[in-house]
């Protein structure tokens, strides 16, 4: 099976725990990795909400499922767009890692006034002004180590990444996990999603092995909501469910659809119905003032 991503040293991470699932659960598969670049590998200076709305993180791998050069491709859910092709559907998503954000080199409380940090997410930035509105906020792009050089060169006084992304590839510093009951993670942040054709029933037979279905539902709860509110992979929303026996507990936050950020704490059932997540959808985006 030729299976492809990016070409990120964290991408290849990732695809490396793909091959591993796959010699555990499917050891008659043979795994052929097949490297690509994006357009958001390619385009370091376009702001990152210019760029991830449109797919440019999975675009060419999608092309090359539906070419049939690969049968998959391994992402990280969060780049794959809300709206997907028709064609395409993501068949295992692999129990999440650590969704929070992490702040490095020092806690938030200890970056003095008006402190530079680095961050290319809008969500982020607003989390980051709505607690400390003295810091500049300064864009920052590129794959985790230069990210991290950055910081060592002193460009950055504190940048902040997601902590899934730096335990996949066992970097090992000061680092400080931002409390996700304020910092509300990203909708599926820290899953691993596989991608491959509606149609192939072969290749989705061998890899839906790998799904973890607590993750899905978790995650299907976030993208659902992200996706009634019309947002996109990088609009300034919050989103993080989890399962908890048979409920969910669902956290959420938003800005720029009100005068003032909304935040929702819910516990819906596992068995939910589409009302009650547009209801917590609504409320964020300002179309009802409370949750029913």
């Amino acid at each position: 099976m030729r299976v492809g991503t990016r070409e990120s040293k964290l991408a290849m991470r990732q695809t490396e725990i793909f091959c591993d699932r796959m010699a555990k659960l499917n050891p008659d598969v043979q795994v052929e990795v097949v490297g690509m670049k994006s357009l958001g590998d390619i385009d370091l200076t376009s702001p990152l909400n210019a760029l991830s709305n449109t797919g440019a993180f999975v675009r060419e791998l999608d092309d090359a499922i539906k070419k049939g050069t690969i049968a998959a491709s391994v992402n990280s859910l969060k780049d794959i767009p809300i709206t997907m092709d028709d064609e395409l559907m993501v068949v295992a998503i692999f129990e999440r890692d650590s969704d929070e954000d992490v702040i490095l080199p020092c806690p938030l409380e200890d970056l003095p006034e008006g402190a530079k940090v680095g961050t290319a997410s809008v969500r982020r930035e607003h989390m980051l002004k709505e607690v400390r509105p003295d810091l500049e906020i300064v864009p920052l792009r590129g794959n985790i180590h230069t990210r991290l050089d950055k910081l060592d060169r002193g460009e950055y006084d504190a940048i902040i990444l997601a902590k899934a992304g730096l335990d996949r590839m066992g970097i090992e510093r000061p680092m400080f996990v931002l409390d996700k009951e304020r910092f509300i993670p990203a909708p599926a942040q820290g899953a691993i999603a596989v991608e491959c054709r509606k149609d192939d029933a072969e290749t989705r037979r061998i890899l839906q092995k790998l799904d973890h279905m607590p993750t899905r539902i978790a995650v299907g709860v976030e993208r659902s909501i992200m996706s009634l509110m019309g947002a996109g992979c990088s609009s300034p929303v919050g989103i993080n469910a989890t399962v908890q026996g048979d409920e969910i507990l669902v956290r959420a936050v938003s800005y720029g659809y009100t005068s003032e950020p909304r935040r929702a704490e819910v516990v819906l059932p596992i068995d939910y119905v589409m009302d009650e997540v547009l209801g917590i959808a609504e409320y964020l985006t300002g179309k009802r003032d409370e949750i029913i």
